[in-house]
Order: C-alpha cells, then sequence, then structure tokens
C-alpha cells in the first residue's frame, strides 16, 4: 500500500494538544508527534476492536508479548523471555516509576543535558537529586566527556537515567560509546533506567542497539523503556513497555508501580500489535519520507537562515537548531512564535546547554514544513 504523507490534515478540531496549544493561526512544530495517518492495519484493528462494542478491563496479551520478544531477537539479537516486559501507559511514566524504584531518597539520578525535559523533573518527583553530565560538542557531533561523566557520579547516585536515540540533539550511540558508558555505571552500582522510545526512527548508516542487549551483566542492571507510539504516530493511546530482565529488578519496579501503574489501555494493545506484525510497510514510508524532510530542512537552513546552524540528527524526526549567531533578541522560540507564527521547542526547557537553541519537529508534510520555514526566513530577515 502506498500511503499519501503529502496529504494535509485539519487537526485543529481533533483535540490535538500539538494544533490547538496554540492560537489557530500558528504552525506547531514543537511536540513530538507526527502529522501523518497511522498505518491502515492499526486503523483497521481499531475499527474491530471498537465494532466488537465491549471495552471492560484488559489484560496485555500474550501474543503481543511474543511478538516484542521476537522483534528484540530480530532486530537486535537480543534475547529476553515474555515475562521480562513491563507494560505501562508511557515512557515518562515509566522512568519515573523506575527513578523510585531504585532509589532511597536523597539519592540522586544522573542525566545528560541538554535532554528532554521530563528526564530533569524525573528526581526530584521522587523526592531526589537531580546530577548532570552533559553532552558536548564534538566538531561534528555530540558524543560524551567521559571525564565529566564520571566525575558527575557520587556516592548518592543510584541510577543513569539515559536517553538512546538522545532527545533533543538527535545522537544515535554506538557500540563502544554503550559499553563504555554501561562500564563505568556498572563499576559504579548504578541501576541503567534506558529511554528509547525513538529506537526505530533511526537514519541511514546509523543502527539502533539497545544498551542492555550489549551483555547479560549490563541487562541485569538495566530497564529499558520502549514504545510503539513515536514509531508508529500513536502517542494519544498511551501504550508503552519496560523490559526488566533481572527478577530482583523486575520485582522492584513491579511493587513501585503497584496500585498506581498497571498496564495500558484497550485499544493501544489492539494498536500495538497491529503495528508491529504488519506495520513495517507504513514505517518504511515514513522513514524515507522524514529522511528526506531532514535533509531538506538541513540544506533549506544552510541556504537561507543566517545565523542558524542545524544538528543534523541521526535518529529521531526532531532538529536541534542552534540560534546563537542569528541576532535574535531574548529567546528564539519566542521571538518565533511572535514574528513568525511558528511554534518551536524552547531548547534552555531541556537544560544546561540548551541555551539558544530551539527544537524543530519535522514530522509533517513537506509544504507544512516549508510554509514554516518561509516563515521563519522572513522573520530573520528583520534582524538583519
Amino acid at each position: 500500500m502506498q500511503y499519501n504523507l503529502d496529504q494535509v490534515i485539519d487537526r485543529l478540531h481533533s483535540d490535538s494538544a500539538k494544533w490547538t496549544y496554540y492560537d489557530p493561526d500558528v504552525l506547531p512544530l514543537w511536540v513530538a508527534d507526527m502529522d501523518f495517518v497511522s498505518a491502515e492495519p492499526i486503523l483497521r484493528a481499531l475499527q474491530e476492536r471498537v465494532d466488537h462494542g465491549i471495552f471492560g478491563y484488559a489484560m496485555p496479551p500474550q501474543e503481543l508479548r511474543e511478538v516484542i520478544v521476537a522483534r528484540m531477537k530480530s532486530l537486535y539479537g537480543w534475547e529476553i523471555d515474555a515475562q521480562d516486559i513491563f507494560f505501562v501507559p508511557g515512557v515518562v511514566p515509566g522512568f519515573n516509576m523506575a527513578c523510585r524504584a531504585v532509589s532511597e531518597p536523597k539519592q540522586g539520578i544522573l542525566v545528560q543535558p541538554p535532554v528532554y525535559y521530563p528526564f530533569l523533573s524525573a528526581p526530584g518527583n521522587s523526592g531526589l537529586e537531580l546530577q548532570c553530565a552533559e553532552v558536548t560538542w564534538q566538531g561534528s557531533r555530540y558524543g560524551i566527556d567521559w571525564d565529566a561523566f564520571e566525575d558527575a557520579i557520587t556516592e548518592q547516585t543510584s541510577a543513569f537515567l539515559f536517553c538512546n536515540p538522545h532527545n533533543p540533539v538527535g545522537r544515535v550511540y554506538e557500540r563502544a560509546e554503550l559499553a563504555h558508558l554501561a562500564e563505568i555505571c556498572l563499576r559504579h552500582g548504578l541501576v541503567i533506567v534506558s529511554d528509547e522510545i525513538h529506537c526505530d526512527l533511526i537514519y541511514s548508516g546509523h543502527r539502533h542497539l539497545p544498551i542492555a542487549s550489549l551483555a547479560p551483566e549490563i541487562a541485569r542492571r538495566t530497564i529499558t523503556l520502549m514504545a510503539p507510539s513515536k514509531t508508529f504516530n500513536i502517542a494519544g493511546l498511551q501504550c508503552s513497555f519496560a523490559i526488566i530482565q533481572d527478577p530482583e529488578l523486575r520485582s522492584r519496579f513491579n511493587c513501585g508501580c503497584a496500585g498506581l501503574l498497571h498496564g495500558a489501555n484497550l485499544l493501544s494493545y489492539a494498536a500495538a500489535l497491529a503495528a508491529y506484525t504488519e506495520g513495517q510497510e507504513w514505517l518504511s514510508q515514513v522513514l524515507a519520507y522524514l529522511e528526506e524532510n531532514r535533509d531538506f530542512l538541513s540544506h533549506y537552513v544552510s541556504d537561507y537562515l543566517p545565523g542558524i546552524d542545524m544538528i543534523v540528527p541521526e535518529g529521531t524526526y526532531l532538529a536541534w537548531l542552534d540560534c546563537r549567531r542569528s541576532g535574535i533578541p531574548g529567546e528564539p522560540d519566542e521571538f518565533l512564535l511572535e514574528k513568525a507564527r511558528v511554534a518551536l521547542n524552547k531548547g534552555a526547557k531541556f537544560g544546561p546547554g540548551g541555551e539558544g537553541f530551539c527544537r524543530l519537529n519535522f514530522g509533517c508534510p513537506r509544504t507544512t514544513l516549508v510554509k514554516a520555514l518561509e516563515r521563519i526566513r522572513t522573520a530573520l530577515e528583520t534582524v538583519r
């Protein structure tokens, strides 16, 4: 089936957070969902479930567990068991619960800013200390300052909250980097809580590897969080899962969730199963389209947006724009919202290292992207 990803769909009256948060004349390229219709098998599965007409309490389908097990083996050579999978209604609730489950009060959680901003609030939500080791610009892409990373670990540090692929800088970490990160964490007795929600959104020349898949001793100290939500544009259905191979760690996570988080919802299970079993045709087309959008955006920024530099992502559909040389007065996202009527994410919201940056979501039809970029180009002409 050929999907028309150029189709512009009106989302203004669909209770979309992305499209209703700002005024109707604003083009929203901020929150991370895509403006593409979901795969036909997902729509069909949801319709069939609705047609059944009964929406009682649901159990995670055993078939979905088995599909995830097979998927991990096929994509990564990672052997897991069905019992290792714990369903949660979102990766953010999942890593908040993981931080609480593996830590005692006043302990610390290490993160790598600039990073997806719920990472920055997760430690405090559980009475824990936020500890930071910034990812650093290393000439052609972001990387890890290994000395700074290890120096940030203290006796109070209990866990490393890891974002791979990294949001917002777009890094897809390589095997050697993952192994080095894991070695440091294990040597210091840290649990790794790995948010890998963008794991399927990887561009040519790069490959995602779950950090837990590297070795059994790493898996025993890792909680891996994944979801079909970003991949198949079904975030509103809220179906995610944790993979926890160590029984004791899984028990701690389970006890922490008791009475607070329990599984996902009935419709999300149907959508997830359809996505993972029949959604690859849609995903392949979307990935090709996103890569073209990424490259178009990179060239446009270079050619027509003076003073703005784009960090070309290796994964995700999010671009990290460095606006520090642009001459924009004040915060660049506020300027672009007012002068261009384009909504981007404020870089400073992602923590240290994000000042002067914006995050742009290019998961949209090309015409929407072009319209937004032309507005930004016009707005920038006023600051020259």
